[in-house]
């Protein structure tokens, strides 16, 4: 036996004899309907083709609608409260005006402020200071109040010139009138 060349039985008399079949495959549940498509005739065939494609465009222009459109059923409820807003958000001080004459003496002046929360829990407010060394504030009577959402409450705010040589050269109220145009 050379290495070139199919193999070939050992007695190879031309007798009939039984072979052996070595790996066969099974039938696969396509092959049965494979063998009808090509039984068909071509104009069937086109037929059925065109019939299927009409089938499909139509199922997705009628799907196609009702798949861009929104979601019409309401959000789920969310049990979940809605977040406390930040103090500093929900609260605005307005400036109502000088709280004593415009030419008294001293070194201490009163303002008047409008304090308003607009939504959520009562807001606890405290008067520390001021953004100079040289000015001390706090709010009369007491340093600090409460304000409840929604109703507005007048404060009066005392600021008083504790070193004047920390101010800023010229620096003014922003509410005298000397500042006024």
């Amino acid at each position: 036996m050379s290495g070139i060349g199919p193999v070939e039985p050992a007695n190879s008399t031309g007798a009939e004899h039984s072979w052996d079949v070595i790996g066969t495959d099974a039938p696969r549940p396509g092959d049965r309907l494979a063998g009808r498509w090509s039984g068909l005739p071509p104009r069937r065939r086109r037929a059925v083709v065109a019939a299927a494609v009409i089938v499909v465009a139509t199922a997705s222009v009628l799907a196609l609608p009702q798949a861009l459109a929104p979601d019409r059923q309401p959000p789920p409820y969310d049990p979940v409260p809605a977040p406390t807003p930040w103090p500093a958000t929900v609260t605005a001080w307005h400036y109502l005006g000088r709280a004593e004459p415009l030419n008294s003496p001293g070194k201490t002046g009163r303002f008047r402020f409008a304090v308003t929360v607009e939504r959520g829990p009562a807001v606890t407010l405290r008067v520390t200071g001021t953004s100079y060394p040289g000015l001390t504030a706090r709010a009369v009577p007491g340093p600090a109040f409460t304000v409840p959402a929604g109703a507005p409450r007048a404060i009066t705010v005392e600021i008083t010139v504790s070193d004047c040589s920390a101010l800023p050269p010229g620096s003014r109220s922003p509410f005298s009138r000397r500042n006024a145009p």
